[in-house]
Formats: structure tokens, C-alpha cells, sequence
């Protein structure tokens, strides 16, 4: 049973198409996911990294704790039982708004993702930097790119930029205490992340 999404914890989300199917096949379908993200997850948590593959996704995320949430947002909460099962739901809704819109524009039937995507709690800095390497390596890990900055749909590239990003930037970046040697550390430790033992 997956574990509950607590206020003020780090989460390790990840998921994977249903069968062979891919989540995302044209640059279209990368950003149009993405303001869904947006949309639904953006209200109830801040995103440290994130990478879309064609047929699977992490993304690494802190919940706000019930303070952190505007007055809109917390309203919706207090409706459901637990904020954890709002949290949950938050992430049902995405999913099920970007499947049916992926439906009707391949004219498919039927679920896109595995059902219940997955939640890892990340609960020391250590693994906390591991896993923002490992999410970011993940296209050299799958064969897609030879290094992370030349996947256009990952978070790293929004930490080689000073333009706008929904991205905790400077909170990651503080973990490697400057971009020197975050992306120093992205190089060096390819091989490590990629051995890690993260489900996918």
C-alpha cells in the first residue's frame, strides 16, 4: 500500500505508462503535462527537480505543511477527511485530466499510467542529493542523451539559468553549495546515481 503524501515531508514521485504505451509522444505532450503539474500539484507542494521520459516520469517534491497553503487551497482541503488523502488526490486528478486529454487526441480508451503511482518518503539530505543526481541522469541512464543538460525535459537546465522556474533553485542549489559543484557532482557521480537502488 503506498504510503500517505504528510504535509512538510520530501517525496520521491515517480510513475510509469500502462503496457507498452508511451505518457508522452511529441514535445506537445511533454508541456502540456507540465502545466497540469502545474495546475494541480503546484497549490500543494514545491518541486525541487523533475525529468519526463517518453514512458515514465520522477519528480522530487516537498508538501507544503497547512500552513504554507493559500486560503483557496487550504478551503478545498479541509473538505476531505486527512489533508493526505487531498494530497493524494491532487495527483489522481492530474493524472486522470492528462489521460483523457492524451485519449482523445490518440484516439485511445482506457488507463495511461499504472494505477497508483508511486511515493517514496526522502527523509535525510544525503539521499536527498542522490536522488536530485539520479533524476537528472535518468536520460544517461536510458541511452536518450550522453549528458543531462542536453535532455530539454528534465529540471537540470533550469539550474544552468537565471530565467523564472517553478523549480526550488536556489534551495537545490544550496544542497551542492553552489552550481560549480552541482553540476560537478552531476558529472562525477553518473555512474553512483545510476546505481542506486530507486524504483522506477
Amino acid at each position: 500500500m503506498n504510503i500517505p503524501l504528510e504535509p512538510g515531508k520530501y517525496y520521491h514521485i515517480f510513475n510509469h505508462a500502462n503496457g507498452n504505451d508511451f505518457l508522452f509522444s511529441s514535445d506537445n505532450n511533454f508541456r502540456f503535462f507540465l502545466s497540469k503539474y502545474l495546475f494541480y500539484i503546484a497549490p500543494i507542494a514545491e518541486t525541487l527537480t523533475y525529468c519526463l521520459m517518453p514512458n515514465h516520469f520522477h519528480f522530487l517534491i516537498r508538501m507544503f505543511d497547512e500552513r504554507e497553503l493559500d486560503k483557496l487551497t487550504f478551503k478545498k482541503a479541509v473538505k476531505y477527511k486527512t489533508f493526505e488523502e487531498y494530497n493524494s488526490k491532487q495527483f489522481s486528478n492530474l493524472f486522470s485530466s492528462y489521460t483523457q486529454a492524451y485519449n482523445k487526441v490518440f484516439m485511445r480508451t482506457g488507463s495511461l499510467f499504472l494505477k497508483n503511482f508511486k511515493r517514496k518518503e526522502i527523509n535525510n539530505e544525503k539521499y536527498l542529493r542522490q536522488l536530485i543526481i539520479y533524476i537528472h541522469n535518468n536520460p544517461v541512464k536510458h541511452g536518450f542523451t550522453d549528458i543531462p543538460e542536453n535532455w530539454k525535459h528534465s529540471s537540470y537546465s533550469d539550474f544552468l539559468s537565471n530565467k523564472s522556474t517553478f523549480i526550488k533553485r536556489n534551495e537545490v542549489l544550496d544542497l551542492f553549495e553552489d552550481i560549480e559543484n552541482f553540476k560537478f557532482c552531476h558529472r562525477l557521480q553518473i555512474e553512483l546515481s545510476n546505481d542506486l537502488q530507486l524504483e522506477e
